[in-house]
């Protein structure tokens, strides 16, 4: 079986590479302000987008809740909820600003050289393989020595990783012959650094902005002072709506929010390039958790069941003990016994019909005073 094992000078050499400065996604302008307003135009672009929803009412068979409860329930005017929006993205820029200059330089040209080290990492694994087999009874030099004829790739990989026959020249004066990779090894290296790698960053920032504001928010609401002083403005608004998403006392949108985003984005160890996704997804994400509409066809409705129809249960008077999940999925509520497990169409049918006596009681208030 020895014989069967590749030794370290079988290994394919991995290339050369020359860095240079990432070209900007906009030849004009820089990626580091570009990191800056991205999320802060995504989020005003998707909050004009529901505001002209809401004006012209385009799709009543979707809200979540009536024109006229947005009048009667909400105890925050729009102007307030603008201007307390404004000053959060004023503190998620600083803070992106502090996240950009420490960010190491954004470099590239070592894409085929981290590719090759991927390679050699899946060569490096196929040495274990004689181990595993032996444990199953299975003799993997027997195998391999049958199968090298028809299948010369498998009978390698049986063999610990060994491809003698796998060679290439290398390009200069003496062109020496070196081993090489075979294909199937490189198209799993790609994967890996293009589609597992960063798949993988992009989850554990989700999971721990995920974990960081469920436990920070439900403290706030169990905590009666962090409630009182923080949380409660967010909660002026019985009735959400997209503009409204950030729209929170500044300390909480920074501790919330900006602290958890930039957590997450650098334990995740992101690139400046990821983090312009990471962050605009979250901020369309959290605009349309607020939009006060079930559509059908939005997919970010349907990414997961944390959306528009379920934070808006959290921000009724009967349902905001619950559901504290934000901004991507449900875990913790399901784990933690905080979901909102009970009946809610006669709950919203009653704050319709309030809103609207309300809103019929108010109308006719000068006319009762002219009489």
């Amino acid at each position: 079986m020895a014989t069967n094992m590749t030794t370290m000078t079988d290994l394919p050499p991995l290339p050369q590479f020359e860095l240079y400065e990432v070209p900007n996604l906009i030849p004009w302008f820089p990626d580091f302000y570009l990191s800056l307003v991205a999320p802060v135009i995504a989020y005003w672009i998707l909050s004009i987008f529901f505001h002209i929803v809401d004006i012209y009412d385009i799709w009543p068979q979707y809200r979540l809740h009536t024109p006229a409860e947005i009048t009667s329930r909400n105890r925050a005017s729009r102007y307030e909820v603008c201007r307390d929006v404004l000053i959060q993205q004023g503190i998620q820029m600083v803070v992106g600003v502090i996240l950009g200059v420490t960010d190491p330089p954004q470099l590239m040209g070592r894409e085929q050289y981290d590719v090759a080290l991927w390679a050699t990492r899946v060569r490096l694994a196929q040495r274990t393989l004689p181990a595993l087999l032996g444990v199953m009874g299975i003799n993997a030099a027997s195998v391999a020595k049958n199968i090298a004829g028809s299948h010369p790739l498998l009978a390698g990989a049986l063999a610990g990783g060994h491809y003698p026959f796998l060679t290439t020249e290398l390009a200069g004066p003496d062109g020496s012959v070196v081993p090489a990779f075979a294909t199937w090894e490189l198209l799993v290296a790609k994967a890996i650094y293009w589609l597992v790698v960063p798949a993988i960053q992009f989850a554990l920032a989700v999971g721990f902005l995920d974990t960081w504001q469920y436990f920070l928010h439900r403290w706030m609401h169990m905590n009666k002072w962090l409630y009182a002083t923080f949380h409660s403005r967010h909660h002026r608004l019985y009735v959400p709506y997209a503009y409204g998403a950030l729209y929170n006392h500044p300390f909480e949108g920074f501790l919330l929010d900006t602290l958890g985003a930039g957590l997450a984005y650098k334990l995740s160890f992101m690139t400046a390039r990821q983090g312009i996704v990471f962050f605009t997804g979250s901020t369309m994400k959290t605009v349309d958790d607020h939009c006060g509409y079930s559509l059908p066809w939005d997919p970010l409705q349907h990414i997961s069941g944390n959306n528009a129809a379920y934070h808006d249960i959290h921000h009724q008077s009967w349902g905001i003990k619950t559901n504290f999940s934000q901004p991507f999925f449900t875990i913790w509520d399901r784990m933690l016994g905080t979901m909102w497990v009970g009946e809610t169409a006669s709950k919203y049918e009653r704050s319709r019909k309030n809103a609207a006596n309300a809103v019929e009681a108010e109308a006719k208030k000068p006319s009762a005073q002219a009489s």
